[in-house]
């Protein structure tokens, strides 16, 4: 699924179409019946057949059976028939059904050709018997349909890349920055300042592991320490001593520090200021090796507009697309868009988690619950739906689909990732191997389908005309060139609004 602009935006970095294969389905396995519900929400009614049912049973027994102890039965060696007579066929099943019904969604969502938004309601039946299928129904909301107006043709605002004076002198000041040098002063210790210090930490008037530094390093104003500790060294001079009273986060990485006061007996040894180099002809050479200023401030120039063109390519793909969803007709129930939103805030919450940020702490940091994050999100996911069902139409209207070069192009990334994790372990990791694999695990459809959008964004934004900023703003509204002298009904997007 896309974000309406061809990207893939719900894939974390380092992902690629095709990453994380999944245990294969029989392309017969798994057949679905499906059933149009109010609030675009579907009704999947599925049916695993039972010789799968079957294979996942006698592989979860065996799995079991590499653990068990069974007298008469080497470790590791026991029969899956035996396993089951002595664990019992029903709590077999039950974990194989535990095990399988993630890819058997999958597959049942594939064979009925629906783009799930949101939680699925799943409705699983009693576990079947001997030679039975098994039977289960979902119930979740999809991809709301459009009914497309004009998608080509249309003009959009497209603004010229820019590097304005201030991001340039910016740069210019980050550049100083890192050509800093420091140099010992007699004053007092302000913002900006570092500080050579000692210090020992004490909790009840009691030292504690890790509160003692030497010779210790610390910028005032950078915020890298305890809340507090900084804000009262301000001021401080060489050879002054301080104590200093901080408590630590209730988040913070040491568990027995977190929440707790303490106390810091500081020693300053010196104040040291920052020297940024002069801005001339010698700093050009030294930071860039360049010979004057002037080719310096020119080279930051172009580097920033080349960078404005790459960020303006992405708001003109998404200003097409949204172009193209003012032309349309897309329902997209409160429901829907309640599911998207919390899809989006699911995936935040993965990628802070990966960062060493959990939910309660963001929630703590950004002063917000999460209804009101939600609330928040109800604008983007309302987009994103509707950007998403444009693009299926155009998708459709056009006949796009995905080629073989295509795919095999697209999991040439995997490929390589999956030949350095084999270690020239004389696997096929191939782009055409994966592929194979994709196929015969249901997967390649979404691949196909991410393809196909980008294909979409790609046809759709080649036959738009951009126009001026100021000239689409000067017209008020989207209008096209064949409906020039005719009153427009939507909003213009500009980028940036």
């Amino acid at each position: 699924m896309t974000d309406g602009t061809g990207e893939q935006p719900r894939r974390e970095p380092g992902e690629h179409p095709g990453d994380g294969i999944v245990l294969p389905v029989a392309e017969t396995a798994v057949t679905a019946v499906l059933t149009e519900l109010p609030e675009s929400r579907v009704r999947v009614q599925a049916e695993v057949g039972a010789a799968e049912v079957e294979r996942r049973l006698d592989e979860a027994a065996r799995a079991l059976g590499r653990e068990m102890r069974v007298p008469g039965f080497r470790k590791g060696k026991v029969p899956s028939a035996v396993v089951l007579r002595r664990v019992g066929r029903e709590a077999v099943l039950d974990e194989a059904v535990r095990e399988s019904l993630g890819s058997w969604y999958i597959a049942a969502i594939g064979e009925a050709g629906v783009v799930p938004v949101g939680d699925p309601q799943l409705d699983l039946g009693e576990l079947p018997g001997d030679g039975e299928p098994l039977k289960f129904s979902i119930e979740v909301g999809v991809r709301p349909t459009a009914r497309l107006g004009a998608y080509t043709d249309l003009e959009v605002p497209r603004r010229g890349p820019a590097a304005p004076k201030e991001r340039i002198d910016a740069e210019l000041e980050s550049l100083r920055e890192r050509l800093a040098r420091l140099e010992t002063v007699e004053r007092s210790a302000e913002s900006g300042d570092f500080l050579v210090l000692d210090y020992v930490g004490s909790m009840e008037e009691e030292p504690f592991e890790g509160g003692e530094g030497r010779d210790q390093l610390v910028e005032l104003g950078s915020g890298r320490l305890i809340p507090g500790f900084e804000e009262q060294l301000t001021g401080a001079r060489a050879g002054e001593e301080r104590t200093i009273e901080v408590s630590f986060p209730a988040d913070y990485g040491s568990p027995e520090l977190a929440g707790k006061s303490a106390s810091f007996a500081v020693s300053v040894k010196e104040v040291r200021g920052k020297e940024l180099p002069a801005l001339d002809d010698d700093f050009a050479s030294d930071a860039a090796g360049m010979d004057t200023l002037g080719e310096l401030r020119e080279d930051i120039r172009a580097k920033l507009e080349d960078h404005d063109r790459q960020e303006i390519e992405v708001e003109f793909r998404e200003a097409v697309v949204d172009a193209v969803a003012a032309q349309a007709t897309v329902e997209v129930p409160e429901a829907l868009v309640d599911a998207r939103a919390a899809e989006l805030w699911e995936q935040m919450v993965s990628t802070l988690e990966r960062q060493g940020i959990s939910r309660e702490v963001y929630l703590r940091i950004s002063q917000k619950d999460e209804a009101e994050i939600l609330a928040e999100a109800r604008p983007d996911a309302e987009r994103a739906l509707r950007r998403e069902a444009v693009i299926a139409a155009v998708v459709e209207a056009e006949g796009i689909v995905a080629s073989e070069e295509e795919l095999v192009e697209a999991l040439a990334h995997s490929a390589r990732a999956h030949a350095g994790e084999a270690g020239g372990s004389g696997e096929d990791v191939s782009p055409e191997k994966l592929l194979e694999r994709l196929r015969k695990a249901g997967r390649a459809e979404a691949l196909e389908e991410d393809i196909a959008s980008r294909k979409a964004v790609d046809f759709i934004a080649e036959r738009a005309t951009p126009i001026a900023v100021e000239s689409a703003e000067a017209k008020g509204q989207l209008w096209t060139p064949a409906e020039e002298k005719k009153e427009p009904d939507q909003a213009l997007w500009t980028p940036g609004s």
